[in-house]
């Protein structure tokens, strides 16, 4: 199959206002799981160019609140529940920065993001895992107990080697492969519900508002 970025969901984002044809993609993830709820706080990391920003502001509404971080910069969304962050993930300072625009910690955390792929099999295996582990460290910080993490993989023995370690942190934990993710594509996304409270190791980490 020809690989082609201008396929009918990259048509009808564009035609319905969307940033990317990802938008598509969370919005069967919450209809499958009803994540996104009214008043919901929602951390949206990788977020550029930011469209599961703008469906998760229109799901959660004005009670709720959507942060975005990446590092690259996103251009303002239109909507007053939405603060975007240009910054690292990891570094203390974008997780204080982000715990202070909803004043408290996160009801679920969406991560979008894709390892840098290079071509050489281990190095890109393990940029897999690292995307989700960088996820789940985030979300051992800010996540409430019984929040919820949503996040992009893609098959490694890295990640396989992790998962256990993210199912113990979670009361359910789900792989699903998407219908709107492009055939040629082996990504599928782990949605993890009912975060446990941060690992013993993680608690003198946590960083306050």
């Amino acid at each position: 199959m020809t690989y082609n970025r201008k396929d009918h969901f990259y048509a009808k984002a564009k035609a319905e206002g969307f940033r990317s044809r990802a938008a598509y993609k969370l919005m069967e993830l919450d209809t499958k799981y009803k994540l996104l709820r009214p008043g919901k706080s929602v951390l949206d990391l990788g977020c550029w160019p930011g469209g599961w920003t703008q469906v998760a502001a229109k799901k959660v509404g004005p009670s709720g609140k959507v942060v975005g971080v990446d590092l690259t910069r996103c251009d303002p969304l239109p909507y007053p529940q939405v603060s975007l962050i240009e910054g690292d993930a990891r570094d203390d300072e974008t997780i204080r920065e982000a715990l202070s625009q909803v004043g408290g910690k996160f009801d679920l955390i969406i991560s979008d993001m894709s390892p840098k792929h290079t071509g050489i099999k281990e190095v890109d295996q393990a940029g897999t895992a690292q995307v989700v582990e960088l996820a789940y460290w985030v979300g051992s910080q800010i996540l409430k107990p019984g929040g919820a993490l949503l996040v992009k993989a893609f098959p490694s023995g890295d990640l396989d080697r992790f998962i256990p370690e993210l199912r113990g942190a979670f009361s359910k934990f789900h792989r699903i492969v998407l219908k709107s993710t492009r055939k040629s594509s082996k990504e599928f996304y782990i949605c993890c519900v009912g975060f446990k409270g941060a690992p013993l190791q993680a608690e003198s980490e946590v960083v306050a508002p």
